[in-house]
């Protein structure tokens, strides 16, 4: 299993924070952002390789930090060329591009940059395993103008989805899904030809949406938290809370 994180955005809303530094290696305490979740994730025996799709501007940054790395299995950045915002490829666009760059065939863990997790995704491979499918993860949202800006999954007593849209006016559930997923290698022709087939570019769950319509997904609980990093506010207060 390849891990695939999508770190090709420019957070602009981080301002002179990230005009010229990616956000994954802003530093909590004395790690990463992104090392903070790659620290979980090397431990999984099914991953073999990490690989890093980036931008043009910040793909150096990404080759000196890698460097630096003692990791047990190997990390690769992928540039997808762009240099600016405004001509960003977008995150299904880029996890497309990194797939036919390196010839990938294999099930695939696919996961945003920017989050601080209190779990391990070991337990998603395994629910994974289990289930036979492709996957997405979700957690309980009460508050449904937060609903209203993200993915929202209906799942059956088996965890397995039954529709999900995106950013919906009127919620069908309280199940919102954060950008983790896992794509079986069974399922990577429709991957692959998702774009071509209407699916959105931007946003990571426009590829989840389009799957829960193409293929048969379940949905794993998270176990614990996570934090997500997505202005200068919540930088700041994931140093304070969590970066000492």
């Amino acid at each position: 299993m390849k891990n695939i994180v999508i770190a090709a955005g420019y957070a602009t809303r981080l301002g002179e924070l990230t005009k010229n530094f990616p956000k994954p290696l802003l530093k909590i305490g004395d790690n990463t952002i992104l090392g903070r979740m790659l620290d979980d994730i090397d431990t999984i025996p099914e991953i073999d390789e990490h690989i890093i799709i980036t931008n043009h501007k910040f793909a150096p940054i990404f080759e000196e930090w890698a460097a630096s790395l003692n990791y047990t299995k190997p990390v690769t950045i992928v540039d997808d060329g762009t240099e600016t915002n405004d001509t960003r490829l977008g995150a299904v666009c880029d996890l497309l591009f990194a797939m036919e760059r390196l010839s990938i065939d294999d099930d695939m863990l696919v996961v945003a940059a920017d989050n601080l997790l209190f779990f391990s995704f070991g337990e998603f491979v395994n629910f994974a395993k289990e289930k036979g499918t492709s996957c997405i993860m979700c957690h309980h949202q009460p508050s449904v103008e937060k609903l209203q800006r993200t993915g929202v999954i209906e799942v059956d007593g088996e965890w397995r989805v039954l529709s999900m849209e995106e950013k919906p006016q009127v919620p069908k559930s309280h199940w919102a899904v954060p950008p983790f997923y896992i794509y079986l290698r069974k399922d990577l022709e429709l991957v692959k030809g998702s774009v071509a087939d209407g699916c959105g570019k931007d946003a990571p769950g426009n590829l989840a949406h389009y799957m829960a319509r193409k293929s048969v997904l379940h949905a794993w609980p998270m176990s614990g938290g996570r934090f997500d990093i997505g202005s200068l506010d919540t930088y700041h207060e994931a140093c304070e809370r969590f970066g000492k």
